[in-house]
């Protein structure tokens, strides 16, 4: 038997990125994973892309800012495979928010899709989580651990994950439920991309000179 046979996981912002890989290796490990994302052609396609490679996948179209689009979407998860026993809260958002910005739109958007949308999912997703056996596995950034200018807000929801999960760890753990943050550094995924391009424009280098200054300060000296 694989290490996760009968599991049944659920991965935030699981059609690209991080979460897409994470979902594969859940899959690869006998999990059926359930991947939701707000953009229904990116989920439709990820899923497909999944059972192409072996994995029990289910696309879920969801918006982790709305309560209706959080509870449904966990609703038809374990209408098809039952209670849930993974929650990777990998959904989130980042960008360039400077304190001096006229418009608090940026600012608004990451904290509720950063930290609002992952207590709805949380929330709805203990609800229907087995006991002894769960686990809320929380996605960060090392921008949980220090600052950085120019991204208040990410950086802010980014310790606030962590914090959370500390509380939570507490809250859950008399139903066997662990919690727990990861904290990735720098990973080949479009926001990274969009995260060089966008610290370059603000420090006025290039995106390649950023890249190669960010490179030269992870001791494995690669992303």
């Amino acid at each position: 038997m694989a290490m996760l046979d009968n599991k049944v996981a659920l991965v935030t912002g699981g059609a690209t990125g991080i979460g897409k890989a994470i979902a594969i290796e859940l899959g690869k490990n006998g999990a059926r994973v359930a991947i939701a994302s707000r953009s229904l052609n990116r989920v439709t396609s990820a899923a497909e892309e999944l059972r192409t490679a072996g994995v029990s996948a289910l696309g879920v179209q969801m918006d982790v800012r709305k309560r209706q689009d959080v509870e449904a979407g966990i609703a038809a998860i374990v209408s098809e495979w039952g209670a849930l026993h993974i929650l990777v809260n990998n959904a989130g958002i980042s960008g360039l928010s400077l304190i001096t910005d006229a418009d608090d739109s940026k600012w608004f958007d990451i904290v509720n899709t950063n930290l609002n949308g992952l207590y709805l999912v949380t929330k709805a997703a203990l609800r229907q989580m087995a006991n002894r056996a769960g686990r809320v596995i929380n996605i960060s950034s090392v921008l949980g651990k220090f600052g950085v200018p120019g991204y208040t807000a990410y950086c802010a929801t980014k310790h606030g994950m962590i914090a959370f999960s500390r509380a939570l760890a507490l809250e859950v753990v008399d139903r066997g439920i662990t919690v727990n943050t990861i904290c990735p550094g720098w990973v080949e995924t479009e926001m990274a991309t969009s995260g060089i391009n966008e610290s370059a424009a603000l420090q006025g280098i290039t995106p390649e000179e950023f890249k190669a200054e960010a490179i030269a300060a992870v001791p494995i000296k690669k992303f």
